[in-house]
């Protein structure tokens, strides 16, 4: 890369980008939505400037979209993924558990950065991790060195797809290379008054980076640093993405649907709140020039009459059923219709087979999320160990059982079975073992094992 093109967008990045903007704004909500909400709210033909900008002043949001995301990425990770580490190396092992424990240098673990990757991919589509190492000026001649000077620590930063600019891959998707650009206020020197921004473009290849700097909008870009990164042995870029199918793209699925229920909702509330300011209206066959208002009074012909308008609230109630049915929509989009609850179930109550059969749904697609998450997270600790050449493997499991029924419910159903009279001991043990640990799940892992020992009957 240089000067020239270190700044260059990909197509497809231009494409995408208005709509991943959006989709961003959808799920953050908030005061962030409100400021770009005239990029959603909808004028009416021919509405006055000074009406519009009132809407705008008075809008807000009902995020579904949001909370949706976030029940996905909480319950996936309701039960965290279980790494289990092959290997004999005592310095690996020890740096494994300094890196469960904060992998990112924010004291972020591995569990929460990706619970965070998942929610980013359910809002873009994608979300990409990338592996780097500190760099050192020093030249470490011996593992030992190496360990001193902290050059071994790898540690992950999480991009989403509003940060790869530029890339290109082979012909099976792995990446050639890649551009990532972020931007933040800085001030170039510690002299300086006034503020600025400040982006940073970085330039992966399979062995080297470059850093590139701009200050301010229109100031050239700087080659900062440059080098091999951490994974040139592996000749791999190290950015590994999290990409989830169209089926799975939540918040795609939802977003037009999200939009129409904004917009009428804020029509609503609207037409509401203008028909609390009522309208005189004078039924007179003379002009009518008297003045009205609280400290005046009109006078009226014999046959005049005086009134105020008022809507009569039929166009009300078909807008609050629509917006209840596009509620329930947004749910049922993204597989969650048992969650609509209230209002949404028109009064209507659910069977236990048909709760079983939303909750299977609902589950269906945690586990192929959670397929997507443990291949992700399984390549890239892979590459964290080999690069460090401690001979540890990591295998990853879990994220394929979920809390999300009633726990009354299991508890019926493991009655039935046990029940059956079937003549196993290990099955009522496995039975017994279930119950107890989906009660406890917020246990710590050592009362989990001993519960677990002593249902089986061994001495832990």
């Amino acid at each position: 890369m240089n000067q020239e093109t270190i700044t260059q967008e990909h197509p497809e990045y231009r494409a995408a980008r208005p709509t991943l903007e959006k989709y961003r704004d959808l799920y953050t909500g908030g005061e962030e939505f409100k400021r770009n909400a005239s990029s959603y709210l909808l004028r009416r033909q021919k509405e006055p400037a000074e009406v519009y900008q009132e809407r705008l002043e008075r809008v807000f949001y009902e995020n579904y979209v949001g909370s949706i995301v976030d029940w996905y990425a909480a319950t996936l990770f309701r039960r965290e993924p279980r790494v289990a580490l092959e290997g004999d190396s005592a310095s690996g092992r020890e740096f494994a558990a300094r890196f469960d424990d904060d992998c990112d240098r924010r004291g972020t673990n591995v569990a929460e950065f990706f619970r965070d990757q998942v929610a980013n991919a359910l809002v873009y589509g994608a979300s990409y991790t990338l592996i780097d190492f500190p760099r050192v000026r020093a030249v470490a001649r011996t593992r030992a060195e190496e360990e001193a000077l902290g050059a071994s620590r790898a540690y992950l930063k999480s991009y989403s797809p509003l940060d790869l600019i530029n890339w290109s891959t082979d012909e099976t998707g792995a990446f050639d290379w890649a551009v990532l650009r972020q931007s933040r206020p800085a001030k170039r020197n510690a002299a300086d008054r006034d503020w600025t921004t400040e982006t940073t473009y970085t330039y992966y290849g399979r062995t080297d980076f470059q850093v590139w700097r701009r200050f301010g909008d229109q100031g050239a870009v700087e080659l900062a640093d440059e080098g091999r990164h951490g994974l040139a042995k592996q000749n791999r870029v190290p950015l590994f993405e999290l990409r989830l199918p169209d089926g799975l793209w939540l918040t795609r699925k939802a977003a037009l649907v999200q939009l129409e229920h904004f917009n009428k909702s804020n029509a609503l509330a609207w037409a509401l709140t203008m028909g609390l300011f009522a309208m005189p209206v004078v039924y007179s066959d003379r002009e009518f020039k008297q003045m009205i208002g609280e400290s005046y009074y009109i006078q009226l012909g014999p046959d005049d009459k005086f009134g105020w308008t008022e809507p009569q609230g039929t166009v009300y109630q078909l807008a609050a059923d629509n917006l209840a049915r596009l509620q329930r929509e947004i749910y049922r989009i993204c597989y969650l219709l048992s969650q609509a609850g209230g209002a949404l179930s028109s009064g209507q109550s659910q069977s236990g087979l048909s709760k079983q059969r939303d909750f299977q749904i609902t589950q269906e697609v945690l586990r192929a999320i959670g397929g997507r998450v443990k291949d992700t997270m399984q390549a890239v600790l892979g590459a964290v160990f080999s690069s460090r050449e401690d001979g540890l493997k990591a295998n990853v499991s879990g994220l394929d059982e979920f809390d999300i029924g009633e726990f009354s419910g299991e508890v019926e159903d493991a009655e039935r079975l046990l029940k059956l009279g079937i003549a196993s001991e290990t099955f009522r043990d496995e039975v017994h073992k279930k119950l107890a640990l989906k009660y406890l799940s917020d246990a710590s892992g050592e009362v989990k094992n001993r519960i677990a020992n002593e249902i089986e009957g061994r001495t832990a």
